[in-house]
């Protein structure tokens, strides 16, 4: 078997200095890099000083733009096509979440995934795969791929908090609560935020409730 890329990005080490209790992956949407979400790591460590962050850089070179990552192509909707590109990417995203896990000695409830776009739709694709749960996942802006497989296919349900602006110019706000919908219906715990005049991004406001969220499953408040 031909083997799998190694994902790698920035980090970002506890802001405590000390080993790290708990780690946050950080997964950017397409076209964009590792450097794109790890600015929020030093936001999210205000209040989680003993967790480290780390934003890998997608496997794929975007097909649509000069520069940037990309998880899957999007040039095709076609579920037949996408899916098996997912599947794929989801055994190099399932192999790196292991091996940042084994050099923290870390369990999977020490974990958070907080995906934007492209990342989320890899975050929701991938946590509730792995046969134990993550402690949570932050959805901003995504969608959700491979749904109707999720009842044959889960194996944990890590809780959920999605955010996504009513103005959303790439996904419409209508892909938020379709996956929340989804996510409900395997029983898993999901929260939504809509955020009126939001475009395709992510605002101050859905910063905080990420940081809350995260301080709430990570640190147990």
């Amino acid at each position: 078997m031909t083997d799998l890329p190694e994902l790698s990005g920035p980090s970002l080490e506890p802001a405590s200095g000390g080993a790290a209790e708990r780690l946050v992956i950080l997964l950017h949407g397409v076209g964009a890099d590792g450097n794109d979400l790890i600015g929020l790591a030093p936001h999210f460590a205000r209040a989680l000083p003993n967790t480290a962050f780390i934003s890998p850089n997608a496997p794929y070179p975007c097909d649509m733009a000069p520069m940037g990552y990309q998880w899957f192509s999007i040039q095709t909707q076609d579920p037949a096509v996408r899916l098996p590109e997912i599947r794929k990417t989801f055994e190099i995203l399932n192999a790196f979440i292991d091996a940042q896990l084994a050099a923290r000695d870390l369990s999977d409830d020490r974990l958070a995934l907080v995906g934007f776009s492209q990342g989320t739709m890899m975050s929701l694709f991938t946590a509730p795969r792995r046969p134990n749960p993550c402690a949570g996942i932050v959805a901003y802006s995504g969608r959700m791929e491979g749904g109707a497989e999720l009842a044959a296919e889960i194996k944990s349900r890590p809780p959920v908090v999605m955010v996504h602006g009513d103005q959303d110019e790439l996904l419409p706000v209508s892909s938020m609560t379709d996956a929340a919908e989804r996510l409900q219906d395997n029983d898993i715990e999901v929260e939504t935020h809509v955020h009126a005049g939001l475009g395709h991004g992510i605002d101050e406001a859905g910063l905080q409730i990420g940081l809350r969220f995260l301080h709430k499953v990570l640190a147990g408040d």
